[in-house]
């Protein structure tokens, strides 16, 4: 039975939330709206620009201004992560040993192609996926299932056949309720925190086959 791999990409790829978390508290500030920890997981975390900006500012915001203000805070993100981008440990080996066993695989993001564009340039991955879905392509951002229902579809396999690899909480509740298995990726939360059987700190820790195999035997 064949089986796929969708990555989410910040938290996962790249260990980018510390970046993101300084560029969204200094984009917040700016405009009035500071925000501790819990304001930053409940609210923003795994979620596209588009849910959590109105929410952030309280009123309708048009759809100028969410592209001017979504692009701020990105730019802002970009230039404090530019100097220090590298994958999370491991990632490209794994890739490499997944693409000599023929799983085919997506990434599957609430980020915004401006970012995906970026870390894909700096890290040179994109030759192992098959298809990239990001903020553009759903209406709906995480927890919604929508992202890993259409990654899922993208790669010609039902969800119970994909294992997701994600950091947050929000991305977590999203691939189980699409349907999809999980591992996850220990960068934002703590172990005891991500309500998965199988996690990892980074990539060296388990091999491709060894993840298809449990969740082929233990589903």
């Amino acid at each position: 039975m064949p089986f796929a791999f969708i990555f989410d990409m910040d938290g996962v790829i790249v260990d980018t939330n510390p970046y993101h978390k300084i560029a969204l508290k200094q984009f917040a500030e700016k405009y009035g709206y500071p925000l501790d920890e819990e304001g930053l997981i409940k609210k923003i975390y795994g979620r596209t620009n588009k849910e959590w900006i109105p929410h952030l500012f309280g009123r309708t915001i048009t759809t100028a201004e969410l592209s001017y203000f979504g692009e701020e805070k990105e730019a802002m993100f970009r230039e404090l992560y530019e100097k220090d981008i590298v994958e999370v440990k491991g990632l490209t080996s794994f890739l490499e040993e997944a693409t000599r066993l023929n799983i085919k695989m997506a990434i599957g993001t609430s980020a915004p192609r401006s970012n995906v564009d970026f870390v894909l340039k700096h890290t040179g991955i994109e030759k192992f996926f098959s298809a990239i879905l990001d903020e553009s392509h759903v209406t709906h951002g995480k927890p919604d299932p929508e992202i890993y229902t259409k990654c899922a579809a993208s790669l010609k396999l039902p969800p119970a056949q994909c294992v997701v690899f994600e950091d947050s909480l929000s991305g977590i509740a999203a691939a189980k309720a699409a349907g999809c298995h999980v591992v996850g990726i220990t960068t934002t939360h703590t172990a005891q925190e991500l309500e998965v059987s199988i996690k990892m700190k980074d990539f060296t820790q388990q091999t491709p086959s060894w993840l298809v195999d449990q969740f082929k035997y233990h589903p």
